[in-house]
């Protein structure tokens, strides 16, 4: 009931963050400058996410079948959500770096225009 309890919990944690995850980068999409890149690196940011995520669950879940009583099954929950939520926030940042160059690079003929200028 504990490995159940766990595992519910943790997939559950997982699919909540990933959906936020996908909805930033929906809301960053809209995005004039940086929308195309957005779009690619939420979608790479999420499937990540799911991925390495899905893997400390499942790897965490051992804990709960070592010792299978309520307090390791919370002390499993409690680690889970620390782990994923680290996660989360590494996956945000990334985001936020892509949106945030793509947005503060130059278009290539006003780039060429200063340049001349310059000269």
């Amino acid at each position: 009931m504990a490995l159940f309890t766990y595992l519910l919990v943790g997939l559950l944690n997982l699919g909540g963050l990933a959906l936020m995850i996908h909805r930033i980068a929906a809301e960053a999409r809209s995005c004039p400058l940086a929308g195309a890149a957005a779009r690619a690196a939420g979608v790479t940011i999420t499937t990540g996410f799911v991925a390495i995520g899905g893997g400390v669950t499942l790897l965490i879940a051992v804990l709960v079948l070592v010792g299978p009583n309520p307090a390791m099954a919370i002390f499993a929950m409690g680690l889970n959500g620390l782990i994923l939520g680290l996660g989360f926030t590494h996956a945000i940042t990334t985001l936020r770096v892509v949106v945030q160059g793509q947005a503060a690079r130059p278009e290539p003929a006003a780039a060429l225009a200063t340049a001349v200028d310059a000269l």
